[in-house]
């Protein structure tokens, strides 16, 4: 009953504490409308009632993750724990795909904006280019300044908050998959054994140096040099992917290459585009010269994280694709299918300039088709005896029942994964394909193979799905 209370008390404080941040964020907005509607104040009080908002935004974050961490520890070791976890990922996966899109559409937006802007017909001297446009029955006309305009508008969008919140919530989203059930889905003992702190430790300290690597690579002279930058960017982020694969499982291990790239995009935004972007609308209130340099370093690492979208996205779904996160040299399929797409988003970027290369797309589209090549199952070997639905059952009964159970008796999984469960013959034969795929081809379940399946316990599986897959 006092554990009861407490539970409760820490709840209403903190959803108390969400409600008054929320009341906040609407009183300081009205604040700042009301500045800018009646042009009073001066800009110093403008920036501190707007710097108030986002700090009251970064507030209202952090109380929501308290919440959802404080809520996983209450139900940690109870029959609820796998309902709550469930609906946790749903929830913070859903908001993480929402503001993914945002992040990844404007991304998308403003570099097909940059590529195809009009430089040349009519274009006043301030401009470097400006763009007609149709879009959901209506006609835009915009305009790009060389620097800035001779006075800066009331109202000025800034694109930060798309990346901030993508990047909290798959944060987050990392800690609800693979951080608080790290010895089932983070640490595969048969790839490294190490601790869940040590290897949630390892996870995040590699964003940082991928980060601090990455970001000394562009204070170097390699920046200037196109080529040159882009081949150490990829033997470098090729030693993140080879490095993932052997300290993590399978799946943790393209999660988290996907995870650094997109911290390495998102502290672009933080680090350098946003604060060379106030940088540059302080000089121009303040009727500074403005550093043209600010400008192109922000515009270039936009343009970086530009081509890192792709592979980010197909990290984000790869867990669904056993193929590729289950071959024996994940990291080099990995890397091979990062550079393909990268390769395709650098041909669209030529498209949109009116540029058209003759081999980017092709090579691209090779070594997608190589990879998936590679990737393919090899030839079995020829099933000799007749294999009964009994041995089989005998096999799923002692290796997967565990966690694939209406009921699951492992330590980790409290509900039957993706909700697919072997209770009954009847379920065992009509999931035989998706058995086929998991455990024979790829060999990605059981799940690190936590329950040592053998590989001639994996053939007699597959002669049994090829022999009919019949109940017999």
């Amino acid at each position: 009953m006092a554990a009861y209370m407490f539970n409760f008390v820490i709840y209403g404080i903190l959803i108390f504490i969400l409600v008054m941040l929320v009341w906040m964020t609407y009183h300081f907005r009205t604040l700042t409308n009301d500045s800018n509607a009646a042009d009073s104040g001066t800009d110093a009080n403008k920036n501190r009632l707007l710097g108030s908002h986002n700090f009251i935004y970064a507030a209202i974050v952090l109380v929501i993750i308290t919440i959802l961490v404080f809520t996983y520890l209450v139900v940690k070791g109870t029959p609820m724990e796998g309902h709550v976890m469930e609906w946790l990922n749903i929830v913070i996966r859903v908001m993480h795909i929402i503001f993914g899109i945002a992040w990844i559409g404007a991304s998308f937006y403003f570099v097909f904006l940059e590529n195809a802007l009009n430089r040349s017909e009519n274009v006043r001297d301030e401009l470097a280019g400006n763009l007609w446009a149709i879009h959901g029955g209506g006609f835009y006309y915009l305009e790009k300044y060389k620097t800035a305009p001779k006075s800066i508008p009331k109202h000025l969008h800034w694109f930060k908050y798309e990346a901030y919140f993508t990047w909290i919530s798959g944060f987050s989203l990392l800690f609800i998959v693979y951080y608080f059930n790290a010895k089932g889905f983070l640490i595969d003992t048969n790839v490294f054994d190490m601790s869940p702190l040590a290897a949630i430790t390892t996870g995040i300290g590699s964003f940082v140096v991928a980060w601090l690597l990455y970001d000394i690579l562009c204070k170097t002279p390699l920046i200037k040099k196109g080529i040159w930058f882009t081949i150490v960017g990829v033997i470098v982020l090729t030693g993140f992917a080879w490095f993932y694969s052997y300290v993590f499982s399978a799946r943790a291990a393209y999660i988290h290459f996907g995870a650094m790239l997109g911290s390495i995009m998102v502290a672009n935004v933080f680090f350098v585009i946003i604060p060379s972007q106030k940088a540059m609308v302080k000089a121009a209130r303040e009727g500074k010269p403005l550093n043209p340099e600010l400008g192109k370093d922000s515009g270039l690492r936009s343009l970086h994280n530009n081509y890192l979208t792709l592979p980010v996205i197909f990290t984000m779904v790869s867990n669904h694709f056993p193929s590729t996160f289950g071959h024996q040299y994940q990291w080099i399929i990995l890397a091979a299918i990062s550079i393909a797409s990268a390769g395709i988003k650098h041909w669209l970027n030529l498209r949109e300039q009116g540029r058209y290369s003759v081999w980017v797309m092709p090579v691209s589209v090779l070594i997608l088709l190589a990879t998936a090549y590679v990737t393919a199952p090899s030839k079995p070997g020829e099933c000799k005896t007749s294999i009964s639905f009994t041995q089989v059952n005998a096999i799923v009964q002692s290796r997967c029942i565990s966690c694939h159970s209406s009921k699951p008796t492992d330590d980790v999984t409290t509900t039957p994964p993706n909700g697919v469960t072997y209770d009954t013959p009847e379920n065992i034969v009509k999931l035989k394909d998706k058995i086929m795929q998991r455990v024979v081809l790829t060999k990605t379940m059981p799940q690190n193979n936590k329950t040592n399946m053998t590989l001639e316990e994996r053939e007699l599986i597959r002669c049994w799905i090829e022999q009919g897959g019949s109940l017999k």
